[in-house]
């Protein structure tokens, strides 16, 4: 039989370009190069397209890999011992210690003398148990750099532990300069320090448990501070909220109250005017006639109507008419009065914290949240688009879908299921989730509502489930005759501001806020919603004759 034959090839060439080891499970790409498939995976898992490490050359798709089988056998012999005069031996690999006394291709080294201070294969070694000579020659491991273990001084083995200076020494140096010190042998000195090295590992475990413990225990404390802060927050937010929303709702009605006792009081006094315009004009009447009868000559008249005539009108009510100039009571003066000293006083109060210890400590002062001015606001421009299949037959869309007019004539829109076939409404086709938005849109008329809705509001019927703003679907604001009203789930709250056509809307989905701005030379809150969403929402709006609004196109520069 022939022998097998020798491969006239280095391990170099059957190296993977990734691990730089010997390749394990040989798999070969369509472009050549090869790579081990473990390796070779965990590449493309880690990278975005499929490509090869070395000339990267791109696959699209991923191709599957598979072992190549006669690779794989090339380098499983490369591994074996190769044939030689001492078939027990074994050549040095990459990371093995080499023999010093092998001339030509090293072999493996077997043992170490640190006597001799060179290393040995197994042919070499056998001397030292053969030769009574080096039979107490010190034998070890294999190590490397057999230098480091000599003493510098005298080129001889360090074989002992000087504990005076904590430095291992040869002989030679323990009759010499470390004569008078304590010294004991490197095996000795090893168990106590490694008597020690194990007291102290077993101090860092104990620390290192210790610290765990208290890590976990801040990260406890630190989630536990996070639920209190939130639930403060959501606290205080609501009852703020609850506040403005009692101020504005008093308001309101507080002006009613007072419009209609001034209509009253009109009504009274333009009675009380009417009635002495009409003395007025009686008495000048009167007046005219009696000069006219002092004139005449004829005695016999003057005699005959001066009783009548002289007869003067009798006096009305007229007189005794008094005004109300106060249309609020002293009480309610009073009231204000201290509310107005409570919420100044909180206004102007330092904020303070508690520090563990219970000293008061100063904090920051309190950085308002979210935009303040326009241009922040328009960091969060995003771009609506009117959605065609939700828009009423009355319904006009222009300007690419940006622009909405009510017409009142039918316009010949498919069916669709979620048309509105009775609410003058119409949606934004984009959904609104998760992140922060802003739009501004231009308003045409004098009825018209802008707000926004979950997906399932109510397109079939003239219901409130299907209205913005009447619904718990739903929140809008209602632009009526240059006035504001808040709607949400049938409630309204009127709103005291100056009108614009131009209304901005913010909307911080993760932070359940809804605001609407009145926008000119400056932005006016009108109102902020806090709730907590849990669907994408979309823009809408709701129409009245002659009115339209116009989705507004920005940019940052806008402002």
């Amino acid at each position: 039989m022939m022998a097998e034959a020798q491969l006239l090839v280095s391990e170099d060439e059957f190296t993977c370009l990734l691990c730089l080891e010997n390749l394990s499970d040989p798999v070969t790409i369509l472009c050549g190069h090869s790579f081990c498939l473990k390796c070779l995976s965990d590449y493309w898992d880690q990278s975005q397209e499929c490509s090869c490490p070395q000339c990267r050359y791109t696959f699209i798709p991923r191709p599957a890999l598979h072992r190549n089988t006669l690779l794989n056998e090339l380098v499983k012999k490369l591994k074996k011992p190769r044939l030689s005069p001492h078939p027990s031996q074994n050549y040095s690999c990459p990371g093995d210690v080499q023999c010093d006394a092998c001339t030509g291709e090293k072999s493996r080294a077997l043992k170490s003398c640190l006597t001799c201070v060179v290393s040995f294969c197994q042919t070499h070694l056998q001397p030292h148990f053969e030769v009574a000579a080096w039979k107490d020659h010190k034998l070890t491991d294999p190590v490397r750099n057999l230098k480091e273990k000599l003493c510098v001084k005298h080129r001889k083995s360090l074989e002992i532990f000087c504990k005076t200076d904590e430095t291992c020494i040869c002989m030679m140096c323990g009759v010499t300069e470390h004569n008078s010190h304590e010294k004991v042998e490197l095996e000795t000195e090893r168990e106590e320090k490694q008597k020690q090295l194990g007291v102290t590992l077993s101090k860092i475990k104990k620390r290192l448990e210790k610290r765990k413990k208290k890590l976990k225990k801040m990260r406890r404390a630190m989630e536990q501070m996070k639920i209190s802060v939130d639930k403060q927050v959501a606290e205080h937010e609501k009852t703020f909220t609850y506040l403005i929303h009692c101020i504005e709702e008093t308001q309101w009605k507080l002006i009613e109250r007072i419009r209609e006792q001034e209509k009253r009081e009109m009504e009274k006094a333009n009675g009380a005017m009417e009635r002495l315009e009409k003395e007025i004009k009686e008495l000048k009447n009167r007046d005219a006639e009696l000069k006219e009868l002092s004139k005449t000559k004829d005695h016999v008249h003057f005699l005959q109507t001066f009783s009548s005539r002289c007869v003067l009108p009798t006096d009305g009510d007229s007189l005794s008419f008094t005004t109300t100039a106060d249309f609020s009571s002293e009480d309610l003066r009073k009231e204000l009065s201290c509310l107005k000293k409570s919420l100044k006083k909180i206004s102007k109060w330092d904020f303070m914290a508690w520090t563990p210890s219970g000293r008061e400590a100063p904090i920051f002062p309190l950085k308002p949240l979210g935009p303040q001015t326009r241009a922040d606001f328009l960091q969060y421009f995003c771009s609506l688009t009117l959605d065609i299949n939700t828009a009423h037959r009355d319904l006009h869309l222009s300007e690419r879908n940006k622009k909405v007019t009510l017409e009142r004539t039918k316009t010949k829109y498919p069916d669709h299921p979620d048309r509105f076939d009775c609410w003058w409404q119409v949606l934004c086709r984009e959904a609104l989730t998760g992140t922060r938005c802003y739009w501004e849109v231009e308003c045409s008329g004098d009825n018209m509502e802008i707000g926004v809705a979950y997906k399932g509001l109510g397109r079939k019927g003239d219901g409130s489930e299907c209205g913005l703003g009447i619904n718990d679907k739903s929140w809008s604001l209602w632009c009526f005759n240059s006035k504001y009203f808040v709607c949400h789930n049938s409630q309204q709250i009127f709103i005291n501001a100056p009108y614009s056509p131009r209304i901005g809307v913010y909307l911080d989905w993760p932070a359940g806020s809804l605001s609407f701005y009145s926008v000119s030379h400056t932005m006016t809150l009108l109102h902020k919603f806090s709730t907590s969403f849990t669907e994408p929402l979309y823009s809408g709006f709701w129409l009245d004759c002659k009115c339209s609004v116009t989705i507004c196109h920005l940019t940052p520069g806008d402002h």
